[in-house]
């Protein structure tokens, strides 16, 4: 299953849920729900399928696609739950639970970062080349506005993701010459709320090296000659970038620091951040082949010492379908590990750089029969995230802890609770009760 192409007549109508402006999105939002309720053709039943991990325009989404735009592409093709994350920022979160409610989908919010793993120092992770750390994630987040408690912490990632960037552009620009970047007049604009990305820095020089050499034969000879490349002909914009990235900004490039516990916030303070906030700690998984992934429960053991309540995994681009090796039987290693900790799972796939599917193949053979597990997480944080924002009555709450203190029976409770909610009337307010009270209120 693939994002489904726009159709002519709703043509500019989609383009707009991705203006930068969100009063244009909201708009066009509404002319779309219009044709929908006169057509309902338009909005399909929903076919069970996830995609739980949808980057969007507030931090890098290779699309273009906001959280809008997200949600009515989701909806349009027919999932049954949908999420968004971004880095280091929860500013899509209140906009995508507008659109998806309007559009009767269930899903959630995350917030994803890298942290620092002191007892896995030495290891590389789900980050290639960087090791000590891994990509971390908040997901089920109920608010995009943190407490005034949580937000010096979010205001800390947004001024080390900067400083960062401001010093890589600083060590890359010398190599790159005579085509240079000013972050804030380059590189800032390219995304709506001041969140750029590696990504947003390798499209801006892409850009400015076409606007400094129109003809193709002299930008083939300046990247041949800045990144060492033997290109005949200037390649496209997803090989370009991801080979500038590669050799300019990852390890062994001229822009690549290694990172280290003051790079990074440890695992421990994030997962206290995202707590705080009301979210789930959430463990991201690449595929099973670093020495930090190689034995799924001493990572996962690690991970819920520090507060790590769930797993999220991104798994279709690992592996080829139909093929039967390594990536394979990690995968299910890890899910099958995951499952003995009572870990609820999540999955997507990112849409984070070009070529990246819309969603992941639930109908090959190696995912169809672990798309019931996606689904039962998918449910589990949804209700967490509807019940943590209506009555602070989560999956970490003390009214959870208190009826639930086994895990499994909780995740059974919350899974329940999610497929009972509907997201056209998801409850604004909720006084305790006892679980199954609770249920026939969802209901």
């Amino acid at each position: 299953m693939q994002s489904p192409p726009p159709r002519p007549d709703l043509h500019v109508s989609e383009h707009e849920l991705d203006h930068f402006d969100a009063g244009r999105r909201a708009a066009a939002l509404k002319r779309l729900l219009a044709v929908a309720e006169r057509d309902s053709s338009f909005l399909p039943p929903p076919s069970g399928w996830v995609n739980h991990h949808s980057h969007t325009i507030f931090s890098y989404n290779a699309y273009g696609y906001s959280p809008t735009g997200f949600a009515w592409r989701a909806r349009v093709a027919g999932l049954d739950q949908a999420g968004i994350v971004d880095f280091d920022t929860l500013d899509g979160i209140e906009e995508f639970r507008s659109a998806r409610q309007a559009l009767g989908l269930k899903g959630f919010g995350s917030i994803e970062t890298r942290v620092f793993v002191p007892e896995f120092a030495d290891l590389e992770m789900s980050s290639p080349g960087e090791p000590g750390i891994t990509y971390h994630m908040g997901i089920g987040m109920p608010r995009g506005e943190p407490s005034a408690e949580a937000q010096p912490f979010l205001d800390r990632l947004a001024r080390t993701a900067r400083e960062r960037n401001l010093d890589l552009i600083a060590r890359v620009n010398g190599a790159l010459a005579p085509v240079t970047l000013d972050y804030d007049a380059d590189v800032v604009p390219l995304t709506p709320a001041g969140n750029a990305t590696e990504r947003h820095i390798c499209h801006a020089w892409n850009l400015k090296a076409r606007a400094r050499f129109p003809d193709d034969a002299d930008l083939l000879a300046y990247w041949n000659g800045t990144l060492g490349t033997a290109w005949t002909e200037v390649p496209g914009d997803a090989e370009l970038e991801k080979t500038l990235r590669a050799k300019t900004m990852k390890e062994g490039g001229v822009g690549y620091v290694r990172p280290g516990p003051d790079t990074f916030p440890p695992m421990a303070e994030f997962n206290a951040f995202v707590a705080t906030c009301g979210g789930l700690p959430c463990l991201a998984w690449l595929d099973g082949r670093s020495a930090g992934e190689r034995d799924p429960g001493a990572l996962l053991d690690n991970a819920m010492a520090s507060g790590t309540v769930a797993v999220n995994i991104i798994p279709d681009r690992n592996y080829v379908p139909g093929e039967r090796n390594e990536l394979v039987e990690n995968l299910q290693a890890f899910v099958a590990a995951a499952r003995t900790r009572h870990l609820p799972i999540i999955a997507g796939t990112e849409m984070n750089a070009p070529g990246n599917k819309f969603v992941d193949d639930f109908a090959s053979a190696e995912l169809a029969p672990l798309l019931p597990e996606f689904r039962r997480g998918g449910h589990i944080v949804y209700a967490h995230s509807v019940l943590e924002r209506a009555g602070g009555l989560g999956w970490l709450s003390p009214w959870a802890r208190r009826h639930f203190p086994d895990p499994a029976a909780r995740n059974a409770w919350y899974e329940q609770a999610g497929q009972r909610l509907d997201p056209r009337r998801e409850p604004e307010s909720l006084a305790e009760a006892d679980p199954s009270e609770m249920l026939e209120r969802l209901a």
